[in-house]
């Protein structure tokens, strides 16, 4: 009987874990730089899925500080969606850390 119980907790669990990768997927996160000038949105699973970036902030006479403000804002995001998976696998998994196989 104890087995049974584990199987099925187990299986709820693997089917938490298939919703939070799906919600992860759907997730958008914004990570922005320059007061918002330059922008990254990525997903909860770390993909940047666009970059905007204000006109008023390209000048080729300072090409540095432009990809600062990139990198700055892709950091944001990614930093978003790190923390976004942690709490939902958090939550799977009830802080038991990454289990092997599940992810």
């Amino acid at each position: 009987m104890k087995m049974d119980k584990i199987i099925k907790q187990a299986q709820r669990m693997q089917a938490q874990m298939a919703l939070a990768q799906e919600e992860l997927q759907n997730a958008v996160l914004e990570g922005a730089a320059g007061g918002g000038a330059v922008k990254a949105t990525a997903n909860g699973h770390g993909d940047i899925l666009s970059i905007t970036i204000d006109k008023e902030v390209v000048n080729p006479d300072d090409v540095e500080m432009l990809e600062d403000l990139v990198l700055g804002a892709v950091k944001e995001a990614i930093s978003k969606s790190k923390e976004l998976s942690n709490d939902k696998m958090n939550s799977v998994t009830g802080g038991m850390g990454g289990l092997p196989g599940l992810m």
